[in-house]
């Protein structure tokens, strides 16, 4: 029996835009469901715009928003979009209030309407773990699957590493 899988939206590069006026990025509203359509997605998915924030722009405020989301929801099975700036900040904190739940948190570092970014296929591979992992909290990049506590950004090779 497929069970449907909760989907918060918080914004990051994975939702930005470019404004080819002044050259600056901002937020208008979530790609999510132009890119599941471009994926073909089938899955029953609840889907909730969270915020539309830089993860940099994060406060304490937003991460307890997040946990309270996934606390509340009766889904056992959530896939948050979120910036990669502080992705390993909010996944701890949710490991930490959320530890009943499978939880997996995804972005991009290249904006979806660029047309090259890797948004697209870490959302598919983020639905994809999301489905298979047990309860904890992760971050699904490039392929991978990370535990929260266990992975940083390492900004110079511009992805995802595990830690010990």
């Amino acid at each position: 029996m497929e069970h449907k899988i909760r989907v918060f939206v918080t914004g990051g590069t994975f939702d930005k835009e470019y404004n080819e006026l002044n050259g600056s990025l901002y937020f208008k509203e979530t790609h999510l469901y132009e890119m599941l359509d471009l994926g073909r997605s089938k899955l029953e998915l609840s889907i909730d715009t969270l915020m539309m924030k830089d993860s940099l722009d994060f406060e304490e405020t937003d991460r307890e928003l997040i946990a309270q989301a996934c606390t509340n929801s009766q889904e056992q099975k959530i896939l948050i979009t979120h910036g990669t700036d502080t992705m390993t900040i909010t996944a701890s904190y949710l490991a930490k209030h959320c530890p009943d739940k499978t939880i997996v948190l995804t972005g991009a570092m290249i904006p979806y309407k660029f047309g090259s970014s890797d948004g697209l296929f870490n959302l598919g591979s983020g639905l994809a773990f999301v489905q298979v992992l047990p309860k904890g909290v992760y971050i699904a990049m490039n392929g991978k699957i990370f535990e929260a506590n266990k992975v940083k950004k390492n900004i110079d090779k511009g992805e995802f590493e595990s830690i010990i």
